[in-house]
């Protein structure tokens, strides 16, 4: 991996840029820089792509407005965001109406730059890098049950990070190793928080075999090995406490049960219709289109496992999308075509190299 330095210039250092900030695709850069921006003191603007620029805003730009923050949507609640100066940030006690760490995290970094303490109550767990990272950072977090707290006006001290692979690029190759015939696939320094590890427990309901070597902690974080073998798999009714813990990995899911006997069922997991793309329309017209007995429902699908076909699918710029239909053709019966695959770089820039390593044909067509 690379190495990377950023020389701090303090909580109270930032400048106001020249020209907008473009964000691409990355909603968790919008939502946490909204946080971190909204008590500086600056006057800005935050924008992204199309897909960005769809994706709802107001559940980061209601507790902002709470703390004293002005910040701007457009009339639909979306991006472009415009951050406008403001003396000070209040405190607040707020409950997640809906559990999300993007919300969470934009309020906790919100509340570094106000008066009192800030505190979040969600309603399931949800991943805690935030927290951990805040720590790591010499930052007092109180967590007590389901809620967080922190105080303003505290200090970040810099620190050296040792960053673990991200357990949802990973996602892909666990799936795709479970649903090859022969595999034997050893995935390195993964990191294994537990708010992030819904994908491997679903899996090894499904029948993975999916085994856990040399854990060890890395600056805070659990990090661990992972060798997975081809298992047959079958089809489960997914437990909904496992559906914040596995969010991203749900198109790779799809996939998984696409390929296991019998009918794979999840539901409680409408957050998915508000990601980059709706991922259960997206990844159940793309399921239909190979072949696939998919069937969407408000809150999730209902999957009946079982030979399908190649075809063009359309992932509608959703980089997850696009990497699990790659994976879905080691076992469709002729090729796969993806179609708007530019974002795959948003998340996992050298996928097509690796997957080709791990024996994946990809081939990337551009224009």
């Amino acid at each position: 991996g690379g190495r990377l330095v950023v020389r701090g210039v303090g909580l109270h250092g930032l400048q106001a840029p020249a020209a907008p900030l473009d964000l691409g695709n990355s909603g968790t850069s919008m939502r946490l820089l909204a946080g971190l921006l909204a008590g500086q003191g600056l006057d800005l603007t935050l924008t992204g792509d199309a897909s960005l620029s769809s994706r709802p805003m107001r559940r980061v730009t209601d507790p902002l407005m709470l703390m004293g923050a002005q910040v701007e949507t457009t009339e639909a609640g979306t991006a472009p965001l415009h951050i406008r100066p403001v003396d000070t940030l209040r405190a607040i006690d707020y409950e997640l109406p809906v559990a999300s760490a993007q919300v969470k995290s934009c309020v906790l970094l919100a509340g570094l730059y106000a008066d009192g303490e800030t505190c979040v109550t969600e309603p399931a767990p949800t991943r805690d890098h935030t927290e951990r990272m805040l720590r790591g950072f010499g930052y007092e977090v109180q967590r007590n049950g389901n809620r967080v707290c922190l105080r303003g006006g505290g200090k970040l001290t810099a620190c050296d990070i040792d960053v673990p692979a991200d357990i949802s690029s990973a996602a892909f190759f666990l799936v795709g190793a479970s649903i090859a015939p022969g595999s034997d696939l050893t995935l390195e320094h993964v990191g294994m928080n537990p708010t992030r590890d819904g994908i491997i427990t679903i899996l090894r309901l499904m029948g993975a075999d999916i085994e856990i070597q040399n854990e060890r902690d890395v600056g805070g974080e659990p990090v661990a090995d992972l060798r997975v073998r081809h298992a047959p798999l079958k089809g489960i009714r997914i437990p909904e406490d496992q559906v914040p813990l596995a969010i991203d990995e749900f198109p790779a899911v799809f996939v998984a049960a696409a390929c296991a006997e019998g009918e794979t069922v999840l539901t409680g997991a409408e957050e998915l219709r508000v990601k980059e793309s709706d991922r259960i329309q997206v990844m159940a017209d793309g399921l239909q289109t190979l072949g696939v007995d998919a069937r969407p429902t408000p809150d999730g699908m209902i999957i009946k496992g079982g030979p399908f076909h190649g075809g063009e699918v359309e992932s509608h710029g959703d980089h997850r999308i696009a990497m699990s239909f790659a994976m879905a053709a080691l076992r469709a019966d002729g090729d796969i075509h993806i179609r708007d695959c530019a974002n795959v770089n948003t998340s996992f820039p050298a996928f097509d190299r690796i997957a080709g390593k791990a024996g994946l044909h990809v081939e990337v067509k551009h224009g």
